[in-house]
């Protein structure tokens, strides 16, 4: 805006706070804080510098998330800062909060579980998700690419509505 300066004069809360408004663009109730991809902020050099994981690597959402934390930082008089990708280490399903989990309860997608260390997927066996209308766990695996990469389909045998489901990472 006219007449104000800008100034690196900012601390972790501010960043996270600012930073708290973008939404993941392919799940949009879901912001980059749900799930967990703000990795770190420093506050004490010249300049901010924000480190965010993706999901996974070329998660094409990425591009659209870093854009929008540039706007974010910019309407925030927030001039000078630097955003780095990290990819170790790897992101995990367990780094979405436990808000972002209901977030998506909410939303109609089956929350991944904390931790699955199942290898049934190997063997084309997955595992019972519960259904989020419903909540029955009679559920099968339609499609292991759902709406995005990052979920897989399914459909709920007793209440009959398809759903996606957060794939565990």
């Amino acid at each position: 805006m006219m007449g104000e300066t800008a100034t690196n004069n900012y601390n972790t809360k501010q960043i996270i706070s600012i930073l708290s408004t973008v939404c993941d663009p392919e799940i949009p109730v879901l912001t980059i804080e749900d799930l967990g991809i703000i990795r770190e902020i420093n506050t004490s050099g010249s300049k901010p510098i924000i480190t965010i994981t993706p999901t996974y690597s070329g998660c094409p959402a990425m591009t659209m998330i870093e854009m929008e934390m540039r706007t974010a930082l910019l309407s925030a008089n927030i001039l000078d800062f630097e955003i780095k990708t990290s990819l170790s280490p790897p992101w995990t399903t367990d780094w979405i909060s436990v808000e972002g989990l209901q977030k998506l309860l909410d939303y109609g997608i089956a929350p991944p579980e904390k931790t699955q260390t199942s290898k049934l997927a190997l063997f084309s066996e997955y595992a019972k998700v519960a259904c989020p209308q419903c909540g029955s766990e009679n559920t099968e695996m339609v499609s292991l690419f759902g709406s995005t990469a990052c979920k897989a389909f399914y459909k709920c045998l007793d209440c009959k509505e398809p759903f996606d489901a957060f794939k565990c990472l």
